[in-house]
């Protein structure tokens, strides 16, 4: 039986590929691994079916077999530690691509959700503007130091990996905000990213089911 993952019954992304379950379907289409996908409303995200597999209600949630994981980085590396493709086979090169997982989700991606917090959680709040003014510093200080360490190679560390899928995941996004336009070199790795046939199917899928919920009221 293929894995079965979830995924928002009813995206607050806009159909713009941003929701998390993205990472897993990307790294499934990388891995030309079949998967079926069950949709939940957040209503069923807290309820106890759910939380049992996800125990703070979000999504993805992953099961094969009697394996249930969350968190879309830990499936992501099982998939690319299951499946090759994902991961280099040289025991070094395998340990520094997952190094370069868990930055992305570690180091780059906690001032953007935080940009985002601002916009959209905090946009009535007096000190907004100063505080967004913080967030978007801190994000550009990441962005240089990863426009240094990128230069102009196509991947972060040699062929195509689960840490380039989880990196331009996160810098994904930030497309809307403006702030990657003053680094080619990460602008052109994210259209690389998305280019990949791989990832343009995960997309198409997570947009019909957004698309299919917006038909319907």
């Amino acid at each position: 039986m293929p894995p079965t993952i979830t995924a928002f019954e009813r995206s607050p992304d806009g159909g713009r590929g941003l929701a998390r379950d993205m990472r897993v379907r990307w790294a499934l289409e990388e891995a030309g691994q079949p998967y079926e996908v069950r949709l939940v409303s957040f209503s069923a995200m807290k309820a106890p079916d759910h939380v049992a597999l996800q125990p703070f209600g979000q999504i993805p949630t992953y099961e094969e077999d009697d394996l249930v994981l969350f968190e879309s980085g830990a499936i992501v590396l099982h998939i690319a530690e299951r499946h090759a493709g994902l991961l280099p086979d040289h025991a070094n090169d395998r340990a520094r691509a997952i190094a370069w997982m868990f930055a992305a989700l570690d180091t780059v991606e906690p001032p953007i959700l935080e940009l985002i917090t601002v916009k959209i959680l905090e946009g009535d709040k007096p000190w907004r503007n100063e505080r967004l003014a913080l967030v978007e510093d801190r994000i550009r200080s990441r962005l240089k130091q990863l426009s240094v360490r990128l230069d102009d190679a196509d991947w972060l560390d040699g062929a195509f990996s689960a840490a380039d899928l989880l990196m331009v995941s996160v810098l994904l996004r930030l497309k809307s905000s403006g702030l990657l336009d003053d680094y080619v070199n990460l602008a052109a790795y994210v259209a690389r990213g998305e280019a990949r046939p791989a990832y343009k199917r995960a997309f198409a899928a997570q947009l019909a089911v957004f698309n299919a919920a917006s038909s319907v009221g």
